[in-house]
């Protein structure tokens, strides 16, 4: 079976869609995956082959390629299966580079049109396609973000609010939902790994030089996120929550670790040193996605006070590095976080809910214990992407033979 993947963004690049797509086509065999993507930076190549992904690069290497990939990806798409005859095309989310998929399946009505959702912005994100205008975004904006989901055959969503929202947008066929997942191994080890996966040395050892490294003081508690910088992700509040508990418990040493980038960094770092935050708060900037799990073994808390999430993968990964994590209660969260079971919850845009639950794990080692222990084991039991790939195989395989 050959199947022409659809994705906006792809490698190196990283997102939960992106870690999806190189984790899931990973474990298929018996199945080839072309993938047809925007180029975004003019220092990638414009065809390679990652993992067991045959990807191509379409655009001029700047942003603008995006935009272009509707048209672009409907063409390349067509050379492509001239050449493989795929038996199914598969798009990942409802994006750019779903409008090449859907204008593909308007031409190829008998191939079969596979979508996953994992949206972590709400659909009114979109208007600022429309200028922020209702009616220009109701005319225009939104029946175009709708199509690949009335064009497509099946759906996987990875939480029940995004296949709520699928069933809202217009969607007739199966909804399948099909979580994301977390290399469970690679999060829980006991160290750090070399590129062929040996282990350096053991984790004890490396929380130490880790924490040396970042000067950090062994009695001084770790919180992290890894967010992009946006305003969804709610970082701001995270550092007005932060600010809060230094007022209120100077005796209570700290360390805050802001890992990832975006449009809003600039005025982030601002905020932490109007709010004299600069000694306590690190801005790490964007870091890989094999480097992520030394950062959370050397946490004590993981936290992303979201104001909106499709899953949100990296709350699994802390859950499977054995990180006590707080979340917000919103979108696909709480299809895996249990509020004093699996996790804490806080409430979006509120600093001072932030400060209350990051006290309460400071305070309580046994809650903080039993967080780690639970929200470990749920993931090894529903979230490893052998179980995902495995879904996914079957998906592919009903949709292909009907």
């Amino acid at each position: 079976m050959k199947v022409l993947v659809f994705s906006t963004a792809y490698l190196p690049f990283i997102g939960g869609a992106e870690i999806a797509v190189k984790e899931i086509t990973g474990r298929i065999k018996g199945i080839e995956f072309d993938l047809i993507t925007a180029r975004l930076d003019k220092k990638l190549p414009w065809k390679e082959k990652i993992g067991r992904v045959n990807i191509y690069r379409l655009g001029f290497g700047f942003k603008i390629d995006k935009f272009l990939l509707p048209l672009l990806g409907f063409f390349q798409a067509i050379n492509l299966n001239r050449e493989n005859n795929y038996s199914v095309i598969w798009s990942i989310m409802a994006s750019q580079g779903s409008l090449a998929a859907s204008f593909f399946k308007i031409l190829h009505p008998e191939k079969k049109l596979l979508l996953n959702m994992q949206e972590g912005d709400e659909e009114e994100h979109l208007k600022r396609y429309a200028f922020g205008n209702e009616i220009l975004f109701k005319i225009f904006v939104q029946p175009i973000h709708r199509l690949v989901i009335k064009k497509a055959d099946c759906i996987t969503a990875i939480s029940a609010s995004l296949k709520e929202r699928a069933i809202s947008s217009g969607a007739k066929c199966p909804i399948i939902i099909v979580p994301n997942g977390v290399d469970v191994e690679k999060f829980f080890a006991q160290g750090e790994f070399a590129p062929d996966g040996k282990v350096l040395c053991p984790r004890q050892f490396l929380i130490e030089d880790f924490k040396k490294k970042l000067g950090i003081e062994n009695d001084e508690k770790v919180i992290v996120t890894v967010s992009r910088l946006v305003k969804k992700n709610g970082i701001e509040d995270l550092i007005r929550g932060v600010n809060l508990l230094a007022e209120e418990n100077p005796e209570i040493k700290w360390k805050l670790l802001i890992i990832g980038s975006g449009e809003l960094e600039d005025r982030l770092k601002r905020l932490s040193s109007e709010l004299n935050l600069d000694k306590i708060i690190i801005f790490l900037g964007s870091v890989s996605h094999n480097e992520v799990p030394r950062y959370l073994w050397i946490s004590d808390i993981f936290i992303r006070p979201s104001l909106s999430e499709g899953l949100g993968n990296v709350f699994l990964e802390a859950m499977a590095a054995g990180t006590p994590v707080i979340a917000t209660p919103v979108g696909g969260i709480v299809d895996f976080l249990k509020d004093n079971e699996t996790g804490l919850f806080c409430q979006p845009s509120d600093p001072v809910s932030i400060k209350n639950k990051l006290l309460n794990l400071f305070n309580d080692k046994e809650l903080s214990g039993r967080l780690a222990l639970n929200g470990e084991k749920i993931v090894r039991e529903k979230y490893g992407w052998t179980l995902i790939a495995e879904s996914y195989f079957r998906i592919f395989k009903e949709i292909s033979d009907k």
